[in-house]
């Protein structure tokens, strides 16, 4: 599933038409021997729609539906879904003249496809942010309704007195999207590497300034010991992952490492998605009563993401130590250190799930 993230934090996903019928489909194909699945999908995206990423290797999902063959006849294709963080998109392509691209936003992309299975993954890709202004809103139509629908008892203490928690959160998650993509294409080499640094750095010192002012915060206003540590604990999680992508920037310059180990690259792809999953989930906890179900699912996946990115680190570095341990072991030590930093990267997310998942599970 190709995807975009707008300057105003809306996602937008590429569509393309099928060759025979113009339907509006993903790109999509068999699997190549010798690609792991989400390397297929994205060989596939560039050859159907030229688009080049960082793909997820973890799935959001699969559907299946009836594909017609050659002969005539109909079998009945289960496909696996793989994000696909788009960051280029060629000027020419294999497939150019055979198919139609287009960008959508998520409710009309969901409506273009025939398959409902894929509809309801796109639509349930990213739930859209709460408008400028809601939290007060919120508030006051929850207090009329007489608490009809729930809102975080420690949200409602604090509104009189500062609105800010919940934009600071939502700015730190956007430096974690930043900082996240800048990553991935570090992994990816080339001669940006010093630029991509530079953002991961960038990013790092704004989330610092957000960590502060959240924290500062917190010990100026009135509020309850539990409050002051759920809000502590949250914004801590949520600035260790980006504090830890910047550890990674600064290793790899330590070492002048320009080439990066598959596995690295399917860690940092698994970064950017929890990245975008946790930026999705953080603006939820607005209205925990009315997001509580789908916050949980987000955090589920924050957590399915970092058992993958174990097993990756596990592989990549027994691959490490079989190509270069024993004839070239401080190749080894320096690739073992990349691994360390991105495992942490992704351990952190999951404690940003853990953080979540209390403040759902004490507040809805």
């Amino acid at each position: 599933m190709p995807y975009r993230i707008e300057p105003d934090g809306a996602v937008r996903v590429l569509l393309i038409t099928t060759r025979e019928t113009r339907r509006w489909v993903i790109p999509k194909g068999n699997i190549i021997r010798g690609l792991a699945p989400h390397e297929a999908a994205a060989h596939e995206a560039f050859e159907e729609a030229g688009i080049s990423g960082v793909p997820c290797p973890t799935p959001i999902g699969g559907y299946t539906y009836w594909k017609r063959r050659r002969n005539g006849q109909m079998r009945r294709a289960e496909v696996d879904v793989f994000p696909l963080a788009v960051v280029t998109q060629a000027d020419d392509w294999p497939e150019q003249d055979q198919r139609d691209t287009r960008w959508f936003d998520l409710e009309d992309a969901a409506a273009a496809v025939d398959e409902g299975g894929l509809a309801r993954l796109i639509g349930s890709f990213r739930v859209g942010l709460a408008p400028a202004g809601w939290p007060a809103q919120a508030v006051a139509w929850t207090r009329a309704q007489g608490g009809r629908w729930a809102v975080m008892r420690w949200f409602q203490a604090l509104m009189p007195k500062s609105g800010r928690f919940f934009e600071q959160f939502e700015e730190h998650g956007a430096t974690l999207v930043a900082g996240a993509d800048a990553l991935a294409r570090l992994l990816a080499g080339g001669p940006d590497m010093d630029a991509h640094i530079r953002e991961i750095t960038d990013q790092e010192h704004r989330a610092d300034d957000i960590t502060r002012d959240v924290l500062r915060d917190v010990r100026r206003i009135l509020i309850t010991p539990f409050d002051r540590s759920a809000i502590s604990g949250l914004i801590a999680s949520m600035d260790d992952a980006i504090d830890e992508m910047n550890g990674t920037a600064k290793a790899i310059t330590l070492f002048e490492l320009t080439e990066f180990e598959p596995a690295m690259r399917d860690i940092g792809g698994i970064i950017v998605e929890a990245a975008r999953v946790t930026a999705e989930a953080i603006p939820l906890l607005r209205s925990i009563g009315e997001n509580g179900s789908r916050i949980i699912e987000l955090t589920e996946r924050l957590v399915k993401l970092e058992g993958h990115a174990d097993e990756i680190h596990a592989a990549g570095l027994k691959a490490l130590f079989k190509a270069s341990g024993a004839a070239d072991p401080m190749g080894f030590i320096v690739g073992r250190e990349i691994y360390t930093h991105l495992e942490r990267v992704v351990d952190r997310f999951e404690d940003v799930a853990n953080e979540v998942q209390g403040l759902v599970l004490d507040h809805a």
